[in-house]
């Protein structure tokens, strides 16, 4: 059975890319962090949370370890802009090509930076979205920074 729309997108990327990455379609609807890492049966830390932020008039996404909240004024500080909020679900969809709960970080939405919680790079191997709230992709930390051409920063509240 192929992959939906969205979900193929990111198998392509991974294909092209030469990635090491598993993508797979998991039993139910992984909503959160915490519904993703139940279903695969990882630790919380290891789903990597791929959030859509507006600094300026520009859209940031931040990935972020599913047992780590994002600090708004660390992702303006690292995308240097002045402030950041949450992006709306139209602007995540504008940015990313994905519905919110859905969003992969791969492929990278052309022109918007992509920030990495440095803490990431700490676990063995993470947990993206595969595009949709039933597809989760594995690969290791490096990797998923070479894919995103992610910029490693201090983006999670103390």
């Amino acid at each position: 059975m192929p992959w939906p729309d969205p979900v193929e997108r990111v198998a392509a990327f991974f294909r092209e890319a030469g990635a090491e990455a598993r993508l797979e379609e998991l039993a139910t609807d992984t909503p959160s962090a915490q519904a993703a890492a139940e279903a695969i049966g990882c630790a919380l830390e290891q789903i990597v949370k791929s959030l859509v932020f507006v600094c300026g008039a520009a859209p940031v996404l931040a990935l972020l370890p599913g047992d780590r909240r994002a600090d708004p004024a660390k992702i303006a500080l690292a995308a240097g802009s002045s402030d950041a909020r949450v992006a709306r679900p139209a602007e995540v969809v504008a940015a990313t090509g994905f519905s919110p709960g859905g969003v992969s970080p791969v492929p990278p939405p052309p022109g918007t930076l992509v920030l990495v919680e440095r803490t990431i790079v700490s676990a063995p191997v993470v947990w993206v979205g595969g595009g949709s709230e039933r597809h989760m992709a594995m690969l290791t930390p490096a990797e998923l920074v070479r894919l995103t051409r992610g910029t490693l920063a201090d983006l999670a509240q103390q």
